[in-house]
């Protein structure tokens, strides 16, 4: 059975689909079969991996209830849930629908066994579809970009996802905070670094991804940081932080 994650921050830009994408492929890379689910409806991390697969459903036709989930091969062991646009609609139309929180868990479990690690690439929200994601999840990985507004949201998340497991999914755990954009050369990044690490201590993972150029630029060539470029900060970062979730979180 696969080990469910959510890399989720209702905050914008602090490289939550970055981190999906590269720690699904160096995941991919150590030898696991990855699922990623673009459960974004902006479907940036679709587009990020030069998915333009029109015809084959999308994670918006799976809630609906229309079909079952169809994997885009990205490459060997590493398989895409693309998203669209449409998925905009999906929490109003759902909004209606007996055990909604529970849709994309039920999709999940009629495919689990055929992947090693699922990950979800949640909405920038606290809404049905965020809310699905972490019902459906194992645990919740939480990028945080290295400044002091992102801390002051970590409350509220934190806070939802504890009614999460208090309510819909008491397996739920947190499989940790990890710093994004980081520039070690910046007293504001050590500063915050510094408050992270006295405020969350063991939910804070050793693994921080630093600011590099390579990440900005890997999606507009379709690609992973690995196959962009395998050298570069980026791809250190996320080969070090994929390393760390596979022997920290367990897998069932």
């Amino acid at each position: 059975m696969a080990t469910v994650i959510s890399i989720s921050n209702h905050k914008g830009g602090v490289g939550k689909t970055t981190s999906t994408i590269n720690i699904g492929a160096g995941l991919n890379r150590l030898g696991y079969r990855v699922l990623l689910i673009d459960l974004d409806p902006q479907a940036n991390l679709t587009q990020s991996l030069g998915v333009e697969s029109p015809d084959v459903p999308s994670i918006y036709d799976s809630l609906r209830g229309e079909f079952s989930l169809i994997p885009i091969v990205i490459g060997e062991g590493l398989e895409l849930i693309q998203s669209t646009l449409d998925l905009s609609g999906a929490e109003v139309e759902l909004s209606g629908e007996a055990g909604r929180e529970f849709i994309l868990k039920e999709l999940l479990d009629e495919v689990d066994k055929d992947y090693d690690f699922i990950l979800i690439d949640s909405a920038p929200s606290l809404g049905l579809l965020t809310i699905n994601g972490l019902t459906a999840s194992d645990y919740v990985l939480i990028p945080l970009q290295a400044q002091y507004l992102a801390l002051q949201g970590l409350a509220k998340l934190m806070e939802v996802i504890e009614k999460i497991k208090k309510r819909l999914n008491k397996s739920l755990a947190i499989g940790g905070v990890f710093l994004t954009q980081y520039d070690k050369r910046k007293v504001l990044h050590r500063d915050v670094l510094e408050t992270v690490e006295e405020h969350l201590k063991d939910k804070l993972l050793k693994s921080i991804i630093r600011d590099n150029i390579a990440l900005a630029e890997a999606p507009a060539e379709g690609l992973d940081i690995f196959r962009y470029n395998e050298k570069s900060y980026g791809a250190e970062d996320y080969m070090k932080l994929s390393k760390e979730l596979a022997k920290t979180l367990k897998q069932k």
